[in-house]
């Protein structure tokens, strides 16, 4: 259990070389997180997220990868985005499903927040917002975007909390695209 307040550390990195040696780690945050009930994420997909998905997107342009680490040094949550352009499987799949309008005013260019959790043990302690602000700080992009479930969980308040909205609910069966703007940092 982790002791409620400001107990933990979060470290920004942007390198796969920063990011490999603590692949482990993040996957065993990954399957906590989302192996949870209501998550219930397989053992395949974590082995897809740990060993395909985390190591093409690390490559990508404006990749950022924020770790949470408690004081005994255990990771205890992390996220991570990148730019978001055509021909990104993600990217491609919305502009496919949204209607023309969004469409062209959100994707492409924007930063695409991919994952983002913390171990269920460590939740309801300022992890998740104190992540999510760090990811998306200073950012050069004028727009965020990602997807979460529809229904009323931690991660969509957390997101409306924060000023996301909702753009569309026909993306998924039971998520929708939420959008938030940026105030842009140059760089």
């Amino acid at each position: 259990m982790y002791p409620t307040g400001p107990t933990y550390a979060l470290a920004l990195l942007t390198a796969p070389e920063e990011v490999e040696p603590v692949v482990p780690e993040i996957i065993d945050v990954y399957r906590a997180a989302f192996g949870a009930p209501g998550y219930d994420e397989t053992e395949e997909t974590v082995a897809h997220f740990g060993h395909e998905q985390l190591p093409r997107h690390v490559r990508r342009e404006g990749f950022r990868l924020v770790l949470a680490r408690a004081a005994d040094g255990r990771a205890v949550g992390f996220g991570y985005g990148h730019t978001g352009r055509p021909g990104q499987w993600w990217c491609d799949r919305m502009r496919d499903r949204l209607p023309t309008e969004i469409a062209d005013t959100w994707l492409g260019g924007h930063f695409e927040v991919v994952e983002l959790g913390v171990r269920p043990e460590a939740q309801r302690r300022g992890i998740g917002a104190a992540l999510h602000d760090a990811l998306l700080a200073d950012l050069p992009h004028d727009r965020a975007l990602l997807t979460t479930w529809r229904d009323d969980r931690p991660a969509r308040r957390l997101y409306l909390r924060k000023g996301w909205r909702p753009l569309a609910d026909i993306v998924e069966d039971d998520a929708s695209l939420l959008g938030v703007r940026l105030p842009t940092h140059p760089r």
